[in-house]
């Protein structure tokens, strides 16, 4: 999927890849979603859905359902955006225990969403280990640190991020939807985004397989669409027949030609 949308002085350039890996099933869901009444807002969630072959995607559904339900309703310079993350939070983690209740089923999911809005500012949620990274230009401002055990042992310095990367217990959260516990999300803000800031919501299918200046690299130097295509091949080729679902959303603020 590729889009743009030109507003006052940039232009929004985006686009979303998603593959199956080797995974026997796809539970990672990605959108970018636009909002239907403000030129220059939208809003990208990627979800990486666990619990069977069918919990899993139920619950990633239910957090891109519940993120376009909420957006649309959404009126952006009047309402407080980083309510509307919040709410998308609590409502997607209710109605994935909702479904687990109904089928009898564990269903969890990831959540990683941003909302870029006319002026130019960002905000954004996060639990999981699913990813949101700002570069300007090919440099690195911020990334979100992963709920997890092994991002735990980083942070008190037992392990180092290449340790990590490795670790066998890499993929074990602390936190994500659904679970008998609330989330709790991690929120961001950034007073204006500036010309040739590119931004990128991932799931960990994607992640694992690239440095912060390789991510940087590609974002910077290829369009949104083409970037999408060579991280999903080239993260193919190096999870040598053994990669999870992988997914992205990529969206680049460009200046109007």
């Amino acid at each position: 999927m590729s889009s743009s949308k030109t507003t006052l002085g940039f232009r929004l350039n985006a686009a979303t890849g998603s593959h199956r890996g080797d995974r026997q099933y796809q539970q990672d869901r990605v959108q970018v979603i636009g909002h239907p009444r403000s030129s220059g807002c939208v809003l990208a969630v990627v979800a990486d859905g666990m619990g069977g072959k069918s919990g899993g995607r139920k619950a990633a559904d239910q957090v891109v359902l519940t993120a376009h339900q909420l957006f649309e309703r959404f009126v952006p310079g009047e309402e407080d955006t980083k309510s509307l993350l919040a709410q998308l939070v609590a409502e997607a983690h209710l109605m994935i225990r909702l479904t687990a209740i109904a089928a009898e089923e564990e269903p969890h999911s990831t959540i990683a969403a941003f909302v870029i809005e006319a002026d130019r500012s960002c905000h954004w949620v996060h639990t999981g280990d699913s990813r949101i990274y700002l570069f300007r230009g090919a440099n690195l401002v911020k990334r979100t640190m992963d709920h997890s055990y092994v991002q735990r042992l980083v942070d008190e310095g037992q392990l180092t991020e290449e340790e990590a990367a490795v670790h066998p217990q890499s993929n074990l959260l602390t936190g994500c939807l659904g679970t008998v516990t609330e989330p709790e999300p991690t929120q961001e803000s950034f007073g204006q985004l500036q010309v040739g800031d590119t931004l990128m919501c991932c799931s960990d299918g994607l992640w694992h397989y690239f440095t912060h200046r390789e991510l940087g690299t590609v974002l910077h130097s290829l369009q949104p669409r083409e970037a999408c295509e060579l991280l999903i091949n080239k993260a193919r080729q190096r999870a040598r027949n053994g990669g999870d679902n992988l997914s992205l959303a990529i969206v680049k603020l460009e200046p109007i030609a």
